[in-house]
């Protein structure tokens, strides 16, 4: 489904009338309580969604929780550092987390699904399509899905880092028409309000620019691992797949029903005109990057203004190590990503041509995949600038 968007003038109210399908991020931060879980929060936030799904409106919930829960269990004061430590407390608590859900959705008559995730279930392009054929089973049957990272098995090199992160994938995997993101706070700032007195809320964010990456506070809670930094960037990730996003406080009672009554909590991020693909946003906001590719400007200009593929001959440097059929970052001289695409060489390969016209290609590495390092239809522009329809080839 391709989206293209005319935000202009829209209130809220306007923007979110006629949700079908919304994706629900919860942190930590709001379901931390004296016992590992607030009991109160949850009972609320179910309510509200339980409320939403008479409605109509499905429902996937996206939870954090696991490693809360379990350090009460153990009665451990602080996060673990290791990652074997953190996949143990994650896994006692885990299963606390899912008895609170289904004891606060069983007062509803809503039943609830659980679904543990990695990364390396969305970089696969099999396996992601296989996850959203059973979330869509699930909202078919009318059941709540809640969707965690698998903590108990993740590694670095596979992890999503956040639910954040998580929650914008799974909002383009479900092509959700909104992602609403409930934490301890009010909304974005301009300033740190738990250290400054005069901080001022920003209620809309037309786009994400460096001022509003500024604004973004990249120190995380106590126990979660994503700060506003990362709960800005999943908000720019799904506005630029044509979707507006919310970051508003989980511990408000109601919070659900006010926002989806146009109310004005929180901070909305507006979506952006874009027709990005489905294959394309798994391309540019799923799929983990191996490495980056930095160009010149004329590449630059090309790739973006004219929708043209990525040539040895515009490529200037080669960041990290990857092989063929990777995701990598494009940047331009300035360090500022243009587009993530897949790559037709191993990165040995792209050191040895940059710079080089298609015709040396063969003649440097002794025989020649292909003209382009990576093609245009490979490439996802993710700077917001639109291509028109070229770029859903």
């Amino acid at each position: 489904m391709n989206r293209k968007v005319n935000n202009k003038g829209l209130s809220r109210k306007q923007l979110l009338k006629g949700i079908k399908r919304a994706v629900i991020k919860v942190g930590s931060g709001v379901l931390a309580g004296r016992d590992g879980l607030n009991r109160k929060v949850i009972n609320d936030l179910t309510e509200d969604i339980c409320g939403l799904r008479k409605k109509g409106i499905e429902i996937v919930l996206v939870s954090s929780g696991a490693i809360a829960s379990g350090l009460k269990k153990l009665g451990l004061s602080k996060r673990p550092e290791s990652i074997s430590h953190k996949q143990a407390v994650a896994a006692i608590g885990q299963s606390s987390l899912m008895l609170a859900y289904e004891r606060a959705f069983a007062r509803h008559n809503q039943k609830v699904a659980q679904i543990l995730i990695t990364r390396d279930d969305f970089n696969h392009r099999g396996r992601y399509l296989n996850a959203r054929n059973t979330i869509f089973t699930l909202l078919s049957w009318k059941i709540v899905p809640i969707i965690n990272e698998n903590d108990t098995v993740v590694v670095d090199e596979i992890k999503f880092g956040d639910n954040d992160n998580l929650s914008a994938m799974v909002t383009n995997l479900m092509e959700a028409q909104v992602l609403i993101n409930l934490t301890d706070l009010d909304g974005l700032y301009d300033k740190d309000p738990r250290i400054h007195k005069d901080a001022r809320l920003i209620k809309v964010v037309e786009k994400v620019n460096r001022e509003i990456l500024r604004y973004a506070s990249s120190i995380p809670g106590f126990l979660g691992t994503g700060g506003m930094a990362s709960k800005i960037t999943a908000a720019q990730k799904v506005a630029l797949s044509g979707i507006p996003a919310i970051i508003a406080n989980g511990s408000k009672r109601g919070i659900l029903k006010a926002l989806f009554q146009g109310k004005e909590e929180g901070t909305i991020f507006l979506p952006q005109d874009s027709n990005l693909c489905s294959r394309k946003r798994w391309i540019a906001f799923t799929k983990a990057p191996r490495g980056k590719i930095v160009v010149d400007r004329g590449a630059e200009k090309a790739i973006v203004e004219r929708g043209k593929s990525l040539l040895p001959s515009g490529i200037k440097q080669v960041v990290g190590n990857f092989s063929v059929g990777d995701s990598v970052v494009v940047l331009n001289e300035d360090n500022h990503e243009l587009a993530v695409g897949l790559v037709n060489y191993y990165s040995e390969e792209v050191r040895k041509i940059m710079g080089l016209k298609t015709t040396q290609i063969e003649a440097k590495l002794g025989s020649k995949h292909e003209d382009e390092v990576i093609h245009r239809d490979n490439l996802a522009i993710t700077n917001n600038v639109e291509l028109g329809e070229e770029a859903c080839r």
